[in-house]
Parts: structure tokens; sequence; C-alpha cells
């Protein structure tokens, strides 16, 4: 095949998540182009050598003019504060419905033939049952998680009527920071556990607030399920692999099903900074099937090798980074688990 037409085209790859795909992909000898508008994505996540569009998915115009050569689609770019979705949807249908539209238009226009999507679980709403699997009902509870199952949905038609190949990536929290320290750019406003904790650390922020402790998990307080975020960016290689040599769609749920509390996070973070810091006290529950270890043979290098990995990258991205996480699950007093929505300005700290 033409080199020209295995151009990667990372829409959205200044951002925290996408600059790591970005990596990831020149890491593994393919060819990254970097489509970005910036209003969230970084200056200093741009790669040096590696080809950079700025532009903007409500365009078309600058869509079509992006896809000489490109071979695949990696698909990071949306808004995701979902209770901002919630009071703004005309926001969130505008840039991540409409356009992605325009994305996939100028894509099969461009005759692109493989497309990885970054979606979310958000599409499940409410669990119906534990731990969550791909065939779980998808019915989100909020409009963020709307957009991205409306996303699916308009690729599972694109799919049949085009013949664009497809897959798309369901996963909770992304954290941490590339290992090797060449990307290092925090995202904008970040609002999670982790950060807060680092933030605390270094004085920004008098104390960490917990939320429960008599939960039904090892510490009684909360759990959640945490991916570095170098392994999700190789998660998405492997999905575009699994697209090429398999040829067919794949939907698919991405995690560790190994959730850390909010105090093992604390206790991580005293080792790993050699810090003590306030926190006031205020389950681990496997959410995801691990339906991706068979279908795309991914190790989790980052996450799984050695939890204090998450932490200790966040720590040296400056000691301030992002999440990626719109929901929380949690187990109430009467022990059922509920997955709900959470204005994140609301919080000082997640309750799971």
């Amino acid at each position: 095949m033409d080199s020209e037409k295995k151009i990667v085209l990372v829409v959205g790859g200044a951002g925290y998540i996408g600059s790591h795909v970005v990596k990831a992909l020149r890491d593994a000898g393919k060819s990254p182009v970097v489509f970005d508008n910036m209003s969230s994505g970084l200056q200093e996540n741009l790669l040096p050598g590696i080809p950079f569009i700025k532009g903007d998915t409500q365009f078309p115009e600058q869509l079509a003019s992006a896809m000489k050569g490109v071979d695949s689609i990696i698909h990071m770019a949306a808004l995701k504060a979902a209770g901002e979705s919630m009071t703004e949807p005309e926001k969130y249908a505008e840039n991540n419905i409409s356009g992605t539209i325009n994305l996939l238009n100028a894509a099969t226009a461009a005759k692109v033939k493989y497309f990885v999507f970054s979606s979310s679980a958000a599409v499940y709403g409410e669990p119906q049952y534990l731990p969550l699997d791909e065939s779980h009902p998808t019915t989100p509870i909020n409009f963020y998680g709307h957009t991205k199952l409306a996303i699916e949905n308009l690729l599972h038609w694109y799919s049949q009527l085009k013949g664009l190949r497809f897959s798309s990536l369901r996963y909770f929290n992304a954290a941490g920071y590339d290992v090797d320290g060449e990307l290092n750019g925090l995202e904008h406003k970040p609002n999670n556990l982790l950060p807060i904790v680092l933030e605390t650390i270094v004085g920004r922020r008098e104390k960490v607030e917990v939320f429960g402790t008599d939960y039904d998990t090892r510490d009684g307080s909360c759990i959640r399920d945490y991916i570095h975020v170098s392994d999700l960016a190789d998660a998405h290689l492997k999905a575009l692999d699994y697209l090429k040599h398999e040829n067919q769609d794949l939907v698919i749920n991405l995690g560790t099903s190994k959730g850390l509390s909010v105090l093992e996070i604390i206790q991580i973070a005293r080792e790993v900074s050699g810090q003590e810091f306030n926190y006031t006290l205020g389950h681990a529950v496997p959410v995801i099937r691990l339906l991706f270890w068979q279908k795309l043979n991914w190790p989790q290098n980052c996450s799984a090798g050695d939890q204090n990995t998450v932490m200790r990258t966040h720590s040296a991205g400056n000691n301030s980074a992002g999440l990626s996480a719109e929901f929380v699950v949690f187990r109430s007093p009467n022990h059922q688990t509920h997955l709900i929505i959470i204005p994140i300005e609301q919080l000082c700290v997640f309750i799971f």
C-alpha cells in the first residue's frame, strides 16, 4: 500500500488522551497527523515532527482538506462535562454530534477505511446488573452520554451503508501521564480526585474531603477503576489493528476491573510524594467485563504492573492533571449499586 495512505488522523490529538495516542502511534512506527481546534488542546502536547492541522469539526471544508492520504481516523474530540451537558445541551449537540457527522461525511467522501471512536461508559446509564458488559442496555442519564451513544448509532449506520469499519471504546477514568516524561501538558480545569490530592500536597488546597467511610468495601471508602492514559492510548492502537486484521466492527469496554479506593489513593500519594497532608473522612465493584483481553490482547503495562505509576506520573505532570471521568458508581448504605451523574463543580472530591 502507498505509505501516503497509511496516515492516521487523530482528531483532538492535542488533548490529554489524544496526545498520548499520537505518541503511541509514532512510537509504533505509524504516521499520525493531529487535527485540533485547540479549544482545550495544548501547544505543549504537540510533539516535534508530527504534522499538525489547526481545524474544527464544525467546518466541513477544513475536514475535507485534512483528509488527503488518510487511511484511518481516531476520534478523540468532544466536550465531556456531564453537568454542563445538562444545562447547555445545544452546545454538546453541535460540537459532539454535528461535529462527528461532519467528520464522518468527510471521511467517507475520502474513502477512509477505519474509524476508532473514543466513547464512554456513560452510554450505559444506571447499571441493571454488575459487572457491566457490552450487552448491557444503553440508557444514558445525561446528555453527554446521549451524544456518545448517538455517535455510536451513527457509526453502525455508516458501517452498513458506507463500509466504514469502526471501533467504539467505552471507558471510565483515564489517569496518570506519559511514563517517559515527554508529555506533561495539563488538562484544562481538572476537578477530579488525583489532581485534588496533588493540589493538597503542594498547598493549593487545605485538605482532601473523603465522602463516605461506611461503604461495603475493603476500607469503607468508595472505589474507582483507573486506567493509566498510556495503556488507554495503547488500547486505541490495538483497536485500530483489530479493525484492519479482522475487518469487522468492535464495540468494547476498557478498564482494569481492579479499582482503587479513595483512601488507597491518599496512601499511595503519601508514599510517592513523601509528604503528609490533611484529609477529612466523609467499593471495589468490578464494573467492566474483561472482553478486551480476549479481543485486543491488550496488556495494561502501566495500570496493572505498578499501581504507583498512575500517581507517580500524575505527580510528574506538575502535580496537577485531569481525568476523563464523568460519572460516579457508588454503593448506598443498603448496598444497592447506582450509577449517577453529579456536576463536578458541586463536589470537592468524587464520592467514588
